[in-house]
Protein backbone atom coordinates (compact mmCIF):
# COMPACT_ATOMS: atom_id res chain seq x y z
CA UNK A 1 0.00 0.00 0.00
CA UNK A 2 1.41 3.34 -0.89
CA UNK A 3 2.03 5.86 1.41
CA UNK A 4 -0.88 8.34 0.31
CA UNK A 5 -3.28 5.25 0.96
CA UNK A 6 -1.86 5.13 4.66
CA UNK A 7 -2.12 8.85 4.58
CA UNK A 8 -5.58 8.88 3.35
CA UNK A 9 -7.10 6.52 5.84
CA UNK A 10 -5.45 8.24 9.01
CA UNK A 11 -6.70 11.25 7.89
CA UNK A 12 -10.05 9.80 7.80
CA UNK A 13 -10.21 8.39 11.25
CA UNK A 14 -8.62 11.59 12.60
CA UNK A 15 -11.60 13.64 10.74
CA UNK A 16 -14.33 10.96 12.08
CA UNK A 17 -12.65 10.95 15.69
CA UNK A 18 -12.35 15.11 16.14
CA UNK A 19 -16.81 14.61 14.80
CA UNK A 20 -16.98 12.05 17.22
CA UNK A 21 -14.89 14.38 20.10
CA UNK A 22 -16.99 17.51 19.44
CA UNK A 23 -20.42 15.35 20.02
CA UNK A 24 -19.10 14.29 23.27
CA UNK A 25 -18.70 18.11 24.33
CA UNK A 26 -21.50 19.06 22.34
CA UNK A 27 -24.28 16.52 22.32
CA UNK A 28 -27.15 17.41 19.79
CA UNK A 29 -24.32 18.36 16.73
CA UNK A 30 -25.49 14.74 15.64
CA UNK A 31 -21.90 14.04 14.48
CA UNK A 32 -22.15 10.55 15.72
CA UNK A 33 -23.53 8.67 12.56
CA UNK A 34 -20.80 10.73 10.14
CA UNK A 35 -18.50 9.99 12.52
CA UNK A 36 -18.77 6.73 13.00
CA UNK A 37 -18.80 6.19 9.12
CA UNK A 38 -15.67 7.89 8.77
CA UNK A 39 -14.06 5.91 11.07
CA UNK A 40 -14.46 2.78 9.70
CA UNK A 41 -14.27 3.57 6.73
CA UNK A 42 -10.84 4.85 7.69
CA UNK A 43 -9.91 1.46 9.05
CA UNK A 44 -11.28 -0.36 6.31
CA UNK A 45 -9.33 1.62 3.88
CA UNK A 46 -6.58 1.23 5.33
CA UNK A 47 -6.71 -2.59 6.12
CA UNK A 48 -8.73 -3.59 2.70
CA UNK A 49 -9.02 -0.81 0.03
CA UNK A 50 -8.98 -3.22 -2.67
CA UNK A 51 -12.54 -4.08 -1.31
CA UNK A 52 -13.64 -0.91 -0.31
CA UNK A 53 -12.90 0.93 -3.43
CA UNK A 54 -13.00 -1.93 -6.21
CA UNK A 55 -16.14 -3.89 -5.53
CA UNK A 56 -19.90 -3.91 -4.18
CA UNK A 57 -18.43 -5.25 -0.38
CA UNK A 58 -17.37 -1.18 0.51
CA UNK A 59 -20.51 0.18 -0.49
CA UNK A 60 -22.29 -2.53 1.48
CA UNK A 61 -19.44 -1.96 4.12
CA UNK A 62 -20.82 1.50 4.51
CA UNK A 63 -24.44 1.46 4.59
CA UNK A 64 -24.08 -1.25 6.70
CA UNK A 65 -22.03 0.98 9.21
CA UNK A 66 -24.34 3.87 8.39
CA UNK A 67 -27.09 1.72 9.46
CA UNK A 68 -25.38 0.46 12.96
CA UNK A 69 -24.10 4.42 13.83
CA UNK A 70 -27.79 5.69 12.94
CA UNK A 71 -29.22 2.99 15.79
CA UNK A 72 -26.48 3.92 18.35
CA UNK A 73 -27.45 7.37 17.68
CA UNK A 74 -31.10 7.11 18.29
CA UNK A 75 -30.98 5.43 21.34
CA UNK A 76 -27.54 7.41 22.68
CA UNK A 77 -30.24 10.42 22.32
CA UNK A 78 -33.25 8.88 24.04
CA UNK A 79 -30.93 7.69 27.05
CA UNK A 80 -29.41 11.60 27.01
CA UNK A 81 -32.68 12.98 26.88
CA UNK A 82 -34.73 11.29 28.97
CA UNK A 83 -38.55 11.85 29.49
CA UNK A 84 -39.31 15.01 31.53
CA UNK A 85 -42.60 17.45 32.11
CA UNK A 86 -43.14 19.99 29.59
CA UNK A 87 -40.87 23.21 30.22
CA UNK A 88 -44.09 25.39 30.67
CA UNK A 89 -46.76 25.61 32.45
CA UNK A 90 -49.94 26.43 32.64
CA UNK A 91 -52.42 26.95 35.00
CA UNK A 92 -54.89 24.53 33.42
CA UNK A 93 -52.39 22.00 34.01
CA UNK A 94 -52.00 22.12 37.46
CA UNK A 95 -55.50 21.42 38.42
CA UNK A 96 -55.06 18.28 41.17
CA UNK A 97 -51.56 19.73 41.83
CA UNK A 98 -51.08 20.16 45.81
CA UNK A 99 -49.13 23.04 46.48
CA UNK A 100 -48.27 25.32 49.64
CA UNK A 101 -49.71 28.81 50.78
CA UNK A 102 -46.90 31.29 50.69
CA UNK A 103 -48.89 34.61 51.41
CA UNK A 104 -52.47 34.45 53.34
CA UNK A 105 -55.26 33.85 50.20
CA UNK A 106 -57.80 36.43 50.75
CA UNK A 107 -60.96 35.98 49.07
CA UNK A 108 -62.66 37.43 45.92
CA UNK A 109 -58.86 38.84 45.22
CA UNK A 110 -55.57 37.21 43.85
CA UNK A 111 -53.10 38.62 46.51
CA UNK A 112 -52.54 34.84 47.97
CA UNK A 113 -49.32 33.17 46.39
CA UNK A 114 -49.23 29.59 46.44
CA UNK A 115 -45.78 27.75 45.57
CA UNK A 116 -46.60 24.40 43.65
CA UNK A 117 -42.97 22.68 43.24
CA UNK A 118 -40.37 25.55 42.35
CA UNK A 119 -43.15 28.21 40.61
CA UNK A 120 -45.08 30.91 42.44
CA UNK A 121 -48.98 31.00 41.32
CA UNK A 122 -51.27 34.05 42.56
CA UNK A 123 -54.43 32.40 44.19
CA UNK A 124 -57.89 32.59 44.67
CA UNK A 125 -60.21 30.57 46.65
CA UNK A 126 -63.58 31.29 48.33
CA UNK A 127 -62.95 31.08 51.96
CA UNK A 128 -59.82 33.06 53.50
CA UNK A 129 -56.44 30.43 53.41
CA UNK A 130 -53.54 31.11 56.05
CA UNK A 131 -50.08 30.98 54.80
CA UNK A 132 -48.19 27.71 55.81
CA UNK A 133 -51.69 25.81 54.74
CA UNK A 134 -51.19 22.96 52.00
CA UNK A 135 -53.91 23.42 49.39
CA UNK A 136 -55.18 21.19 46.28
CA UNK A 137 -55.52 23.27 42.72
CA UNK A 138 -58.97 22.83 41.66
CA UNK A 139 -59.01 24.99 38.56
CA UNK A 140 -56.52 27.63 36.66
CA UNK A 141 -57.48 30.65 34.79
CA UNK A 142 -54.82 32.90 33.12
CA UNK A 143 -52.13 33.40 35.30
CA UNK A 144 -53.78 32.20 38.51
CA UNK A 145 -54.95 29.05 40.49
CA UNK A 146 -58.34 28.50 42.31
CA UNK A 147 -56.90 25.92 45.76
CA UNK A 148 -58.78 24.42 48.23
CA UNK A 149 -57.22 23.29 51.61
CA UNK A 150 -56.44 19.88 51.61
CA UNK A 151 -58.01 18.00 54.52
CA UNK A 152 -55.63 16.75 57.32
CA UNK A 153 -55.16 13.41 57.30
CA UNK A 154 -57.25 10.72 59.78
CA UNK A 155 -56.05 10.58 62.90
CA UNK A 156 -54.61 6.51 63.38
Amino acid sequence: MAAVDVSVGILIILIGGAFFTIEIFHPGALLLIPATIMIVGGFLYLLIPSVLLRSIWGPIAILVAALIATIVTMLYYRWLAGVHPPLSTTSGGLVGEEAVVIADVVPNTLRGKVRIRSEVWSARSDAPIPAGTRVRVVAGEGVSVTVEPVPPPPNS
